[in-house]
């Protein structure tokens, strides 16, 4: 057993599952299957986190004020620390703060998510501009009204976590075919034909079309959003400016920051994957902002896609007699795969998965509008 699994039993002996999308989720899943002796197929169409995970930010905290996000996020970041060190992985540990400029709904709502926080035991403190400034000078801070921060927190590359659970998921007997379109079907579970005792679809964007392609609907939207790295030698914390709608990270290339969402839904198989000049010249005047002596060197930008449901709580669980949906995370799916990827796995062998997530309160076929994922309200 590897330092990733905590699997004590054998409970998918004898099982066949296939997984469809080897992401984070899907590929936590397919590992924590086999660890319990499930005989476990990965298709992917293309490779390991070469969609959204591949894209992902890699921001990492449990500051949730809901119980059952608070309890999975803290779940997920036990896990991300035990897998550190694991291949190319490593988490890095990086306060998370988030702040305000204006007097107002969202100062109130920091305060009160602070209050939720502390219910449930996270590791989070209300701070002020002097604070934010002592502890880093990098930051400019005279104009935050309200801000907090998260200590349970940090940073990780998010392909390197994809390889690493790949590696330990071949390890444990799991079949990873890259290259290889899935067509899903029921009664029984099928992928490409071949019969399974459970299919997890967990595709990401496409998980909607992969589903539709077996006759179940689902309410999932694709959306757009970009980032970009650039230079920065400062030493600063994971950053979310909720007046402002951006966020910031430390990366080896010097800061990774993001925003660029479109509230609209995005077509997976055609939308633009690199980063719009409106959105890089927004952030370089962002950046330069809040971080004196940013210079204005952009080494990267692109976009990837999150996934929308109507209420903003993901699709987890089955949806049909041995079918599985593992999507809709809102832009908070890296953060919280190795806890949801380790939930549907319990499930699939008979536990109890998260009742709060249950796909089938949805009809699937729901009119709603897309809502940004990381909002302070």
């Amino acid at each position: 057993m590897d330092e990733f699994s905590d699997a004590d039993d054998d409970r998918g002996a004898g099982r066949s599952i296939a997984v469809v999308g080897a992401g984070a989720v899907g590929l936590t899943a397919a590992h924590d299957l086999a660890a319990r002796g499930a005989a476990v197929t990965v298709y992917e169409r293309g490779d390991v986190a070469g969609e959204s995970t591949g894209r992902a930010a890699g921001i990492l905290y449990d500051a949730y004020a809901e119980d059952v996000d608070a309890r999975i996020a803290g779940r997920a970041i036990e896990r991300f620390r035990a897998l550190s060190g694991t291949g190319g992985f490593e988490f890095r540990e990086t306060p998370y703060v988030w702040f305000v400029t204006e007097p107002g709904r969202k100062a109130d709502a920091i305060r009160q998510q602070v209050d939720g926080m502390v219910r449930n035991d996270r590791r989070v403190e209300r701070v002020d501009a002097d604070d934010l400034a002592a502890e880093y000078p990098a930051l400019r801070t005279e104009d935050v009204v309200e801000a907090a921060v998260s200590r349970n927190a940090g940073v990780a590359d998010t392909a390197a976590y994809a390889d690493a659970v790949a590696e330990l998921a071949v390890a444990e007997g799991v079949e990873l075919r890259e290259g290889t379109a899935a067509s899903v079907a029921l009664d029984p579970p099928r992928v490409n034909g071949d019969a399974y005792d459970a299919v997890l679809v967990a595709a990401g964007a496409h998980t909607a079309r992969v589903l539709a392609d077996a006759g179940v609907s689902v309410p999932l939207k694709p959306y757009r959003v970009q980032a970009l790295t650039a230079g920065f030698s400062g030493e600063i914390p994971t950053l979310y400016d909720a007046t402002e709608g951006y966020y910031a990270r430390p990366h080896p290339e010097g800061v990774l920051a993001g925003d660029g969402t479109e509230e609209v839904e995005a077509d997976p198989e055609a939308y633009d994957r690199d980063g719009d000049d409106w959105f890089v010249d927004a952030m370089r005047e962002r950046l330069a902002d809040r971080l004196p002596g940013f210079e204005p060197d952009v080494h990267r930008a692109w976009a990837g896609l999150c996934t929308a449901t109507p209420d903003r709580d993901p699709l987890l669980g089955e949806l049909a007699d041995g079918l599985y949906v593992a999507a809709g995370w809102q832009g908070h799916g890296f953060m919280r795969a190795p806890a949801t990827g380790e939930a549907i796995a319990a499930e699939i062998l008979g536990g109890e998965g998260v009742p709060a997530f249950d796909p089938t309160r949805f009809d699937g076929d729901e009119v709603f509008e897309v809502v940004e994922g990381m909002t302070v309200e």
